[in-house]
């Protein structure tokens, strides 16, 4: 049984939230997203404090429901504080004459390749770079920002012999010793 569905979720101040069937959307200071809940899931919405229950089902279902309720409590939080404070993920370069700039939609990036990489934003992500060695990757969706912090990482992702590439600010690369003679 899902001990996370069993919390219930307080909509903070500025943020609608409005259910319709298996539908439910948020509006909040950054715009409005909707996502989709499965048919076992029972969501209720009382005096600004969301509640989650499964469905009546059989018993062999019961424990895929809660897994399912706790999936649509967890998507619903991230739903909410993307609406009302959006998502976040930083980037470092490591690597001598790394650099990135963002160009409206377009973030170009030098990586030590014969050609300057342009990766092209999706919708709804923008990106900020801060100094020439950092990247932060903004949105409302939680999804998509990791996404597309995943895919420039992609780009060179850190080495192990001396650490150059792009990685996340908070990531820890395990560095090797180099061959012995």
């Amino acid at each position: 049984m899902s001990r996370v569905a069993k919390s219930p979720i307080e909509i903070p101040a500025g943020v609608e939230v409005s259910i319709n069937g298996t539908t439910m959307s948020a509006k909040g200071k950054l715009g409005q997203m909707q996502m989709d809940l499965h048919p076992s899931v029972i969501v209720a919405n009382a005096e600004n404090v969301i509640t989650f229950d499964i469905a009546k089902v059989d018993k062999k279902d019961e424990k895929k429901a809660w897994a399912q309720a706790g999936t649509a409590r967890a998507n619903t939080a991230n739903l909410i504080q993307g609406v009302s404070e959006g998502w976040e993920k930083k980037l470092s370069l490591i690597g001598v004459g790394y650099r990135a700039k963002a160009m409206g939609k377009v973030l170009d990036l030098t990586l030590g390749f014969s050609h300057p990489v342009k990766y092209e934003l999706p919708e709804g992500i923008t990106a900020e770079t801060p100094s020439q060695t950092e990247i932060i990757v903004k949105g409302m969706d939680k999804q998509k920002v990791g996404q597309a912090a995943a895919e420039i990482r992609a780009y060179r992702p850190p080495e192990p012999y001396k650490g150059k590439g792009v990685r996340y600010t908070d990531e820890y690369v395990v560095r090797k010793e180099a061959k012995k003679k």
